[in-house]
């Protein structure tokens, strides 16, 4: 394989027209190759890379960025347009962001799409994917020991969406990357909550290790058990912090109550602790 052959963008041997031009960016988006953010090459080095004229390749980024896959930056540059987050629509984002029960109906999901998104890793991955994973395992473990809670949760979402990818099922893997999108923008629930479970940190790291270890090892059915394993702990604790948070809240109106009422002894506000004031 020549050093042209490995390049991302493939020259183009039949019929170089803008179409072809459009249909293997578009593949490239569909696969999650391209993700959204993305920037292309430049316009001199993008024709090259086809082995198509600079108007051919013009007409086919046109294209593109009138069906919302790409979008040009005056002076600086083309990027893959950003249509993950519109899995979901907005209307149906602010409505479930407003209703507690959806974020037991989304880890529900998730618990479906998690268990067999790994399944179906365990039986693809490939050399690759493995060595992406194992990596991201190794930035896990890292930040686990720097005692960096925002690295592991970056790094969490990293080992999902890899393991969206090594399941080779282009369907899983945008709906997967939405999801993530969204728990990562916290619109289902605050994901510091799980940390504030007891060793969640720990617990967290073995699960994710678990994991990994069934994909690497090719066991389909332990990888999923594994993953919906590490759902249920994150269900466990979710409803936990949500326990603990209602049970502090009304603590407090109580204690308002009683202090309202003449002549009751008043006694000492207690202070916020970890197990009444969880961030949810």
């Amino acid at each position: 394989m020549t050093d042209k052959d490995a390049g991302l963008f493939a020259q183009i041997t039949h019929s170089r027209t803008a179409s072809e031009v459009v249909r293997q960016i578009e593949l490239l988006i569909l696969q999650g190759v391209l993700r959204d953010g993305d920037r292309l090459p430049g316009e001199r080095d993008l024709a090259l890379d086809f082995d198509v004229s600079r108007p051919i390749l013009r007409e086919a980024l046109k294209e593109l960025e009138q069906r919302g896959l790409l979008v040009s930056q005056h002076g600086g540059g083309t990027y893959v347009a950003d249509i993950i987050g519109q899995v979901f629509s907005k209307p149906i984002i602010d409505l479930i962001s407003r209703h507690e029960r959806a974020t037991r109906d989304y880890l529900e999901y998730r618990r479906e799409l998690e268990g067999l998104t790994a399944e179906l890793a365990a039986r693809r991955a490939s050399e690759t994917d493995l060595s992406l994973l194992a990596r991201i395992v190794e930035d896990m473990k890292a930040a686990h020991g720097r005692g960096r809670p925002e690295d592991e949760l970056a790094a969490d979402v990293e080992f999902h969406n890899a393991i969206g990818e090594a399941a080779h099922n282009i369907i899983l893997l945008h709906t997967m990357r939405a999801c993530y999108r969204l728990l990562s923008e916290g619109i289902f629930f605050n994901r510091r909550a799980v940390f504030a479970f007891a060793d969640a940190r720990d617990r967290l790291l073995a699960q994710h290790i678990a994991i990994y270890e069934a994909i690497a090892a090719g066991d389909p059915d332990r990888a999923k058990r594994a993953a919906q394993a590490h759902i249920d702990f994150v269900m466990q604790a979710v409803d936990s912090a949500a326990r603990a948070d209602e049970w502090g809240r009304v603590a407090r109106l109580r204690l308002l109550q009683r202090d309202s009422q003449p002549g009751t002894p008043r006694v000492a506000s207690p202070q916020p602790n970890e197990k009444t004031d969880i961030e949810t």
